[in-house]
């Protein structure tokens, strides 16, 4: 590793860290890396984790929406480093399995820090999370609250509703959530004769949520069953807003959905100390930090009309590249999470520009990252970066066809490691 780039080691969980001098810059540090390896003939492909990038965006939450508390959504990445990070900085904790539940516990986190926020849940996950004192959990019919009500003697529930941003790239609410006007205000009402306790409201406007007047209109359904919950007994005292809150660019901006929210709790929920606000951000704090650096394995170059489709282009050359990460590893996102990545040479933009296709190293044509892409040629045992690479990536991948996942390499400031005071 180039010495200019890195300090001293320090440790975070089980996992080496790298301290640098100044505020982290990931493009000088992935070109020492890059640099570093080629020397060694080493093309295996890397992921620089930016613990200053994730400190930005915690610092980005509390100025904007310092009233919501925050409990990450474990499901979007579990890189251990990173939530060890969050668990410093006080961060609650969303679980949906027994696993999610054992992995944040094992930090040493208190079961009062995490929400078992699965609408359906298997029942020795119930009956685990009894055993561990996790008492928070979400359910949206009444079948599951008689399945809880069998396995856990005290659980406090918070009734998940059905709003959704239908722009949103996952719409969630075809598969969770009760209807807020017809449906939902039975439900406290049949809790309250099972003698359960009813203890707040969530919903979720599903994931990269574009329209943030979806918040506005939850919040009220959650204001109007807050109401009914008190009217029948229950000690009504969270609004869980859920998720959806961008991860980088989008084009609806965090700052412009955190004005929508505070005006909204503002109108509905003015009182502070009736209501504890959480939330549920999974990307929010995981696609920021992640770089992803691959390798140029293969390359050949082909009559550009085979990647444009367009026969005017048959004289001109295009390229095809293969790269050391694909649909199976860190780029799983395009399938399961509506990602379109673009990448660039780690090196030099300037050039030529030709059509080219970026491909994944499995022998499956499903495994295309890139198609149609203008970049300048490439050579086998070049470097191609990709940023925003943390959400809903490195938690699926797998390693078909015999292929690793990258190499985690964590990076943090002298200035943030002491901010945080780890």
């Amino acid at each position: 590793e180039p010495t200019v780039v890195f300090m001293r080691k320090e440790v975070i969980g089980d996992a080496e860290v790298n301290v640098t001098e100044q505020p982290v810059d990931v493009l000088p540090i992935a070109r020492a890396i890059a640099d570093s390896k080629t020397l060694k003939e080493n093309d295996d492909a890397f992921m620089i984790i930016s613990l200053d990038a994730l400190y930005e965006r915690y610092n980005l939450w509390r100025r904007e929406l310092p009233q919501i508390d925050l409990f990450y959504a474990v499901k979007c990445n579990t890189d251990s480093t990173m939530i060890q990070t969050l668990v410093h900085l006080g961060v609650g904790f969303d679980c949906a399995s027994r696993e999610e539940i054992d992995t944040v516990m094992r930090t040493g986190v208190s079961s009062e820090r995490i929400v078992f926020a699965n609408p359906c849940k298997t029942r020795s996950f119930i009956t685990h999370a009894e055993q561990k004192g996790v008492t928070m959990m979400t359910f949206d019919n009444s079948e599951e609250l008689e399945k809880i009500a069998k396995h856990h003697k005290c659980p406090e529930l918070l009734l998940r509703i059905a709003v959704s941003d239908p722009t949103a790239t996952c719409p969630l609410n075809l598969k969770f959530g009760a209807e807020p006007v017809k449906a939902a205000p039975e439900l406290p009402k049949r809790a309250a004769d099972m003698g359960m306790a009813v203890i707040g409201v969530s919903f979720h406007v599903g994931s990269g949520c574009n329209d943030p007047t979806a918040y506005r209109i939850a919040l009220s359904h959650a204001r109007n069953l807050f109401d009914i919950g008190l009217a029948l007994g229950h000690k009504m005292k969270i609004v869980d807003v859920g998720g959806g809150f961008p991860g980088g660019e989008h084009h609806t901006s965090f700052e412009t959905m955190a004005a929508v929210i505070r005006s909204a709790v503002d109108e509905f929920f003015s009182d502070p100390a009736a209501v504890r606000l959480i939330a549920e951000p999974g990307r929010f704090f995981a696609a920021r930090p992640f770089t992803l650096v691959a390798n140029v394995v293969a390359h050949t170059a082909v009559p550009a009309e085979k990647i444009t489709k367009n026969a005017s282009d048959a004289a001109a050359t295009g390229h095809m590249y293969y790269i050391n990460d694909g649909v199976y590893g860190s780029f799983n996102c395009i399938l399961f999470d509506h990602v379109h990545p673009v990448g660039r040479p780690l090196f030099d933009q300037s050039g030529e520009l030709y059509p080219s296709t970026i491909w994944g190293p499995t022998c499956d044509s499903l495994d295309l990252i890139e198609d149609k892409k203008m970049m300048r040629e490439l050579d086998v045992g070049d470097w191609m970066l990709y940023e925003d690479m943390g959400a809903y990536t490195c938690a699926a991948s797998t390693t078909f066809n015999g292929f690793a996942r990258p190499i985690p390499i964590y990076v943090i400031s002298e200035r943030t490691w002491k901010a945080l005071g780890m």
